[in-house]
């Protein structure tokens, strides 16, 4: 079996410990800017969405993001290697601070979404410049404990995004969900300037980006994508097009094709944004598909569950936020535990593959979510499926730092978030896609089941998207019969409780099949013991250069 270089067991940049402390507070800091983002706005989504008339493209405010974090991550990953992640890093928060404000400023969907591409085009450099810090500042051994810090900020926002987005959205405005990053972007900036130094290649050029697959990339990408979402979205009938339609399954095969030519071109370039020697390593390339995996079945639970909250039980966005906290303790507990343990036994593929089975157990509960389902059961669930995602935050980034040399952590650390993101994109359009299915499909057999004639059941048809939406549902049922059927609305409400419950509970099937799939990949993994302590010594030649 080939593999890649022989790791180095020594970071490249080399600081004392308080220094290395105060680079770890700032990256930190970066990467909750880029964090608290996703979770703020999945809480104030619905109630955004209902405000700008846009639960047709729910899932498109946060996929647009991922989508430009995605195809720029690469981009990022490789440029920091070559010129230090000082430059970029910084970069990308001042793209990400703009894209915010304009996003606060936003008057209809069309904005909102063309706005959250810019903030993605931003965050595209904090996610894996942040994690490729810490393969500069530690050994490999080390790192473990300082990646399962990072993915407890990822936890932390998750908590604190849902509170603070709720709140603000119930009590101020949800342009303020935007508005807030600024304070805490202009700290980061200001910290970043102030104590990171930049580490960079010895030599490197621009004419070294790979901008063929570049393009490849998106072309490839973005009708993937464009077709998975179209597949979700009811005409004005309210039916749903074919997959074999031109605007999805159309859309796919284009997107499949310019993918495949995207793969060819990767392993022809000089410099490759996915570099295809580094897949050669069964560790490597098992790890980047237990991401893809695992972010499939995540963003369903985190997106989704709180519109579950606020569309069936009727709380507030604040209280959707706090309903989710077993989700997101497990998510805290399990990154800080797993990394924690994985630098104490410089091992990791039994805590990987432990972390796995708990995530399947978690899917295959949240399966049997109803409109009726209790809380303690609910929080019991969304606990066990959070410790199953928690090692992974931290887990994966050292298995893959492990792997290459230093001078490839940029893009290898870049690469696992691109697959993670695409896996995050990619469930997203899948789980909208099989929500409105679901939805459409199961409507009007549980219109039916609560006795609603079906001359009642026609007035509602084609208004399918206005009973997804949070608010007063009643009341919209209320506008949409005659006055002679309005003591009919009661029933409909728990026809439609039920049926969105349904909805949310078959999208979990999508999350169960995608976290079997990863534990697969998992098992393929080979346990590549983590070297070095506080004081290793043993160093790449020179390829890396510190410049204050």
């Amino acid at each position: 079996m080939a593999t890649t270089a022989s790791p180095s067991v020594a970071p490249p940049m080399v600081l004392s410990h308080r220094a290395r402390m105060a680079v770890l507070g700032a990256t930190l800091l970066g990467l909750f800017l880029a964090s608290l983002d996703q979770t703020i706005v999945g809480t104030a989504l619905p109630r955004i969405v209902t405000d700008l008339h846009g639960d047709s493209l729910y899932t498109w405010v946060v996929t647009v993001y991922l989508l430009t974090s995605t195809i720029t991550g690469p981009i990022y990953g490789r440029l920091s290697d070559a010129y230090g992640r000082k430059p970029l890093l910084m970069i990308g928060i001042s793209l990400f601070l703009v894209g915010s404000a304009l996003s606060g400023l936003s008057q209809n969907m069309t904005e909102l979404i063309s706005f959250r591409a810019l903030q993605g085009l931003g965050a595209g450099a904090l996610f894996p410049i942040s994690l490729a810090v810490i393969g500069d500042l530690f050994s490999p051994r080390e790192r473990g404990r300082y990646q399962g810090v990072f993915g407890a900020v990822f936890g932390i926002s998750f908590i604190a995004g849902p509170f603070l987005g709720g709140f603000l959205t119930d009590h101020v405005s949800w342009h303020w969900v935007f508005y807030v990053n600024l304070p805490i972007g202009i700290a980061a900036l200001a910290i970043i300037a102030a104590v990171l130094p930049t580490v960079r290649r010895a030599s490197g050029s621009w004419r070294d980006i790979d901008f063929l697959g570049i393009g490849l990339f998106t072309a490839g990408v973005v009708p993937l994508l464009i077709g998975l979402s179209n597949k979700g979205q009811p005409d004005a009938t309210g039916a749903l097009p074919a997959w074999l339609s031109p605007q999805v399954g159309g859309l796919i095969l284009l997107g499949a094709l310019v993918l495949v030519g995207f793969v060819l071109a990767e392993s022809r370039a000089r410099e490759p944004i996915m570099p295809l020697d580094l897949f050669r390593d069964r560790t490597y390339s098992a790890s980047q598909a237990a991401v893809f995996l695992i972010a499939v079945a995540m963003f369903t639970a985190v997106i989704f569950l709180p519109r579950y909250y606020q569309a069936v039980r009727g709380v507030s966005a604040t209280a959707s936020g706090y309903e989710i906290w077993p989700l997101l303790l497990g998510l805290i507990g399990g990154s800080m535990v797993g990394g924690i343990l994985i630098s104490k036994r410089g091992r990791y593929r039994w805590l990987l593959t432990g972390s796995a089975v708990l995530l399947i157990a978690g899917a295959a509960l949240m399966t049997r979510l109803d409109a009726t389902t209790g809380s303690p059961a609910l929080w019991a669930w969304m606990l066990v499926l959070g410790l199953g995602v928690g090692p992974s935050l931290s887990g994966f980034t050292v298995v893959v730092q492990n792997c290459v040399t230093a001078n490839r952590i940029g893009v290898a650390t870049s690469t696992l978030t691109f697959f993670r993101q695409v896996g995050g994109s990619v469930g997203l359009a899948a789980a909208g896609t099989l929500f409105s299915s679901t939805f459409a499909n199961r409507l009007p057999t549980e219109i039916a089941a609560q006795g609603v004639p079906a001359s009642a059941t026609a007035h509602l048809t084609g208004n399918q998207g206005s009973l997804t939406a949070v608010g007063d549902i009643g009341g919209q049922i209320s506008a949409a019969l005659p006055p002679a059927q309005h003591d009919l609305v009661g029933r409909i409400v728990t026809a439609v409780h039920d049926a969105f419950a349904a909805s949310v509970a078959q999208m979990f099937w999508l999350s169960l099949a995608a976290s079997a799939l990863a534990l697969v990949a998992i098992v393929v993994l080979r346990e590549v013991p983590l070297r070095g302590g506080r004081h290793g010594s043993e160093r790449d030649p020179g390829d890396m250069v510190a410049v204050a």
